[in-house]
């Protein structure tokens, strides 16, 4: 009789630092509560300090004012009739509110006709081999138009189109995720986002007097987040072609069916798909030429002189059509929805636009309830002046310390780039440090439009690589159908690599703007008169 020697033991996995680095942050963040707690508690805080310091008789006198305010207490008589009085219009008159929802119900009409997804897949399903990783890049640098549809739909095609025309297809799964959540805030488009960035900006400038007269349209940001994307798609194609798909096996598996059930629109078959129909390139064609019909329209009647379309004096900027961008664009999603969806017959009756639209909205419930609590946190923040006390020991911390001008800026964004890995939602993360640095750093003669370019910065750099992303895990799947033995530790290494060269040339923008003094968006100056 023989026996069998015992098997040797397995020497242990050594991990490396990303792999620990990575633990530590999932660690940490399983711990936050959920968001709506999160400022739940950020409320009870503001209370507890705002009545101790009322009660102590804290003061605080805004640079250049000449009076001197006291701060407030939540938590005494007059706190709590306030916030009785002011508790729904808080919520109601929240600026971002109407404006997500409004963009959210149009953008969601192109979206359900699948026109968003079809323009995406006619944008790169034919471009040269060589031009691929470019042309992946820059459309995703586009992508937060469809919001996180962006991140299930551009991937996975991306990889099929890269795998079509030859090339390592986990290079364009992995490259088009990366540039999505790095470039998420970039753009020519504009969309939902931007509309819940600008109404948190335009709630946080009100903490000071001055913030009253700053410009807070849906466009401040857009002459810098136009240029970015172009840097950030020459960026990523080159980080695509030559850094990440030179260092990547071949595929052991074809990937045939990956991500099938994540695409929308049209594509129903559940397969990932770069066909565009004749039918869909017609709807294409006709929602195209409608919406350059209705532009037309508008800008004709914009630069007609006496028009009431302009300003005071007759000027361009400002102007009741930036006033009204936003009603402006839901007319012409809607339009560009509607007319494609007849086309391809997404649309047959009227009763489907309101119902898409009703949908989309459904959609934002919980951006609605999150928004109930956050509108009450800023609120309080404004009526109790303890946003103006930290603006300003903020700004002569700054000052102190010698984080002034751009210096200052960057410090913001790594600031943001490390919370990032912890709190993924931008807008929870945005409306947590929006009140006390946009008045910082308008304190410091710097207009709200560039605390918020600067935030958009951290809020995209390291997005991808935190595993507390839900799509990283999403991403990982889909990897597996490549690359069955894939591990988080593998891919967030692979997607790393995007995280330093976004990061610069995001600032390298950002800080032409500022040394050159040009505008980042309509009327939307660097510094503040």
């Amino acid at each position: 009789m023989t026996t069998q020697a015992p098997a040797p033991e397995q020497a242990p996995t050594r991990r490396g630092f990303i792999d620990k680095a990575m633990s530590g942050i999932e660690r940490v963040g399983n711990k936050l509560p959920h968001p709506v707690l999160l400022f739940l508690g950020l409320f009870v805080i503001v209370g507890a300090a705002s009545t101790a310091l009322a009660a102590a008789g804290a003061t605080v006198k805004i640079p250049g004012e000449d009076k001197t305010v006291a701060v407030q207490g939540v938590f005494t008589g007059d706190g709590v009739v306030w916030l009785l009085e002011n508790f729904i219009p808080n919520f109601t008159g929240f600026p971002s509110l109407g404006t997500v929802l409004l963009m959210m119900a149009a953008v969601g009409v192109a979206e359900r006709t699948g026109l968003l997804e079809t323009v995406v897949r006619a944008s790169i399903s034919r471009a040269p081999r060589w031009l691929l990783p470019y042309l992946v890049a820059f459309v995703a640098a586009q992508a937060h138009l469809m919001s996180d549809v962006a991140i299930l739909v551009i991937p996975p095609l991306a990889a099929l189109v890269f795998k079509n025309a030859g090339r390592n297809p986990v290079a364009g799964l992995i490259g088009g995720f990366a540039c999505v959540c790095a470039g998420y805030a970039a753009g020519f488009t504009i969309g939902a986002l931007d509309a819940l960035y600008t109404g948190i900006t335009h709630q946080a400038a009100q903490v000071l007097p001055q913030g009253a007269d700053a410009p807070t349209h849906i466009l401040i940001n857009y002459f810098y987040t136009a240029s970015a994307s172009v840097v950030l798609a020459l960026i990523g194609g080159f980080l695509i072609s030559r850094v990440l798909e030179p260092r990547l096996p071949w595929p052991t598996a074809d990937g045939a069916q990956a991500a099938g059930e994540a695409t929308t629109g049209e594509a129903t078959t559940g397969e990932v798909t770069t066909e565009v129909t004749a039918l869909q390139r017609r709807g294409m064609l006709r929602a195209g030429l409608a919406v350059l019909a209705y532009a037309a329209v508008v800008i004709t009647c914009w630069l007609l002189p006496g028009s009431p379309l302009r300003g005071e004096g007759g000027a361009l900027v400002p102007s009741p059509v930036l006033d009204g961008i936003v009603p402006l664009l839901f007319v012409a999603f809607l339009l560009a929805g509607a007319v494609y969806g007849r086309t391809v017959k997404a649309v047959t009756r009227f009763e489907d636009v309101p119902r898409m639209m009703a949908d989309a909205i459904t959609g934002m419930s919980a951006y609605i309830v999150l928004i109930l609590v956050i509108a009450q946190v800023i609120g309080v923040f404004d009526w109790t002046n303890l946003g103006t006390l930290l603006a300003v020991k903020g700004a002569a911390l700054l000052e102190s310390v010698g984080l002034t001008g751009y210096l200052g800026l960057v410090a913001f964004v790594l600031l943001v780039c490390v919370l990032n890995l912890f709190i993924t939602s931008g807008s929870a993360l945005w409306s947590l440090v929006a009140p006390v640095f946009v008045p910082a750093f308008m304190l410091l003669h710097m207009e709200p439009a560039v605390t918020q370019a600067a935030f958009r910065i951290g809020d995209s750099a390291t997005q991808m690589i935190t595993p507390l992303n839900p799509y990283v895990f999403l991403l990982l799947t889909v990897l597996k159908r490549y690359e069955p033995e894939a591990q988080l530790g593998s891919l967030l290494s692979r997607l790393s690599v995007f995280v330093v060269p976004f990061l610069v040339a995001w600032l390298a923008v950002l800080g032409i703007f500022y040394g050159f003094d040009i505008p980042l968006g309509p009327g939307a100056s660097i510094s503040t008169p």
